[in-house]
């Protein structure tokens, strides 16, 4: 099948103007490895200027922003062939992708409220302690709504952003499974951390996210793990910009996406394991009931008559038999047939990616590890720094 170069280069345009330089690259060295020269010499859409120049930006390891610069300022061009170039990418990207990794990842530090607001952590979870106790809904909803975040201009809280105009991400159409219980945990912890005089207006609504969703994964019996902090708060959020994997993509499509965010084949099977609480409504899943091999009849009958019931706002939880728990049971649910989702469902059906989920169905403390280390790689996707505009936000829901 023929590569969409277009495609690919258009995606790595948009992580250039989201500032996702690294992830960026990465998708793009991703794609070149895996093309065949032969198929490239079919195409004709490239930076044939731009990116050779970025080594004389990139040599030090320190301009980044020059070389992204750089890139914005290209032109496409249009040449006979791609083989000189791809073989020149081939090269240099991976050494690229290598220099940058430990950049992105240094801006951040568990340590860093340590002085400014020492007791962050324990006012953050208090807060989501509460959200919980009221509602249910509050563990599963913080969690989508980091990644949600994350998986779009990076982890600095732009899902949030409530713009007069409604050109917002949150108002998109990949976002409306979205539920206001996740907006308002985090709104809380905010308001709680800025209540106490030392914090005020200290800490961003991006690592109180990210520290919300720690406290809704362990309160809910998953992991207690560290999470780095420092990020700051986006100021763009846009519609256009959003761009999430969907119900029923199939691995390859699943592992194009995460790749695109630096994530490997396992950071996915872990990641979708958070799928171990939540629920998705019927229109995500019904077109599963009517004879889709890969699921267990019993579960479909099941499944349809509750849509049936209730055509218009009909549920089902992601995991039927823990459904407010954070376990390892979904993927035990995977190997009999009763994923909901046919993107969770082809994780056992590819063979491909069957012995992970079997590795996780039967031992929690590996899936738990390989998850701490997924959601880790996640918030480190596009920080943003008061380089790249970032601010601390008084209000999650406006820019300042």
């Amino acid at each position: 099948m023929a590569i969409n170069y277009r495609w690919h280069i258009d995606r790595l345009n948009l992580r250039l103007n989201n500032d996702h330089l690294h992830s960026g690259l990465l998708e793009l060295n991703n794609w070149i490895s895996g093309s065949h020269s032969e198929e490239a010499t079919r195409h004709d859409l490239l930076y044939k200027r731009t990116l050779p120049t970025l080594p004389n930006h990139l040599s030090s390891g320190s301009n980044i922003l020059a070389a992204q610069a750089c890139l914005r300022a290209s032109s496409k061009e249009t040449v006979g062939s791609m083989r000189s170039f791809v073989h020149f990418l081939a090269v240099f990207l991976p050494a690229l992708v290598a220099i940058m990794s430990p950049m992105a990842a240094a801006q951040l530090s568990p340590n860093y409220y340590a002085n400014i607001c020492p007791n962050l952590e324990s006012i953050v979870r208090g807060a989501v302690q509460q959200s919980v106790a009221q509602s249910p809904i509050s563990a599963p909803a913080t969690l989508r709504l980091f990644f949600h975040d994350c998986a779009v201009q990076g982890c600095d809280a732009s899902v949030m952003i409530i713009n007069p105009n409604g050109d917002d991400e949150w108002r998109s159409a990949d976002d409306q499974t979205l539920k206001p219980e996740g907006f308002l945990t985090v709104i809380n912890a905010k308001k709680a951390v800025d209540s106490v005089p030392q914090c005020a207006n200290k800490v961003s609504c991006a690592d109180i996210l990210a520290l919300a969703t720690r406290d809704s994964v362990f309160l809910s019996g998953g992991p207690n793990y560290q999470v780095e902090l420092g990020r700051l708060d986006g100021r763009v959020s846009t519609r256009a910009s959003v761009n999430l994997p969907h119900g029923n993509f199939n691995l390859d499509q699943l592992n194009g996406f995460f790749s695109s965010l630096g994530l490997s084949q396992t950071d996915m099977i872990a990641l979708s394991g958070g799928h171990t609480i939540g629920a998705a409504s019927c229109n995500f899943f019904g077109y599963r009931t009517g004879g889709d091999p890969t699921m267990d009849s019993s579960f479909a009958a099941s499944l349809r008559n509750t849509c049936a019931a209730n055509p218009a706002s009909g549920f089902a939880f992601l995991d039927g038999t823990s459904p407010v728990r954070f376990d390892n049971v979904f993927y035990q649910n995977l190997r009999i047939g009763r994923g909901l989702l046919g993107s969770d469902q082809t994780l056992y059906s590819d063979p491909r990616s069957r012995g992970t989920v079997d590795l996780y169905a039967g031992n929690q403390g590996a899936f738990f590890n390989d998850f701490v280390n997924a959601m880790t790689k996640l918030g480190r996707v596009g920080v943003k720094t008061a380089a790249t505009g970032g601010e601390i936000r008084r209000d999650c829901r406006f820019q300042n």
